[in-house]
């Protein structure tokens, strides 16, 4: 499968951005989707995670109460809402796929994702 990221840009402190991940191929279904973030000089991080039938999320600390990760299987297509967004928010981030059995299951462990995006870079400002 291949994912492509978007809906990345600028945005003040208090802002929100919705990121969108649009994946090929025809069994978008059996994957699991996350996103991560990577700041300059830090390490990829776990934001928000969600089930293949999307009846469950996993979100980091950071993310809890501000973000909100959906997707359309119609569309091929994982989003991530991000409200009140902050300074620290500021970091590329990546959609991932990963292939599962259980239509129920998210990991946060990136070395689960075997597909990734290219990232998109979101900068807040304060």
């Amino acid at each position: 499968v291949q994912l492509q990221a978007c809906g990345g840009g600028l945005v003040q402190a208090g802002g929100s951005l919705r990121l969108s991940c649009a994946a090929s191929g025809r069994t978008f279904s059996s994957y699991a989707m996350a996103w991560f973030r990577q700041a300059p000089g830090k390490d990829r991080e776990f934001v928000a995670a969600i089930s293949s039938n999307g009846g469950s999320t996993s979100y980091a600390a950071s993310a809890k109460g501000r973000f909100t990760m959906s997707r359309d299987n119609a569309k091929n297509t994982v989003y991530l809402q991000m409200n009140s967004l902050r300074a620290e928010d500021t970091a590329v981030y990546y959609c991932a796929a990963d292939l599962v059995v259980y239509a129920t299951y998210t990991s946060m462990a990136a070395y689960n994702y075997d597909y990734w995006g290219q990232g998109t870079q979101v900068t807040v400002s304060s």
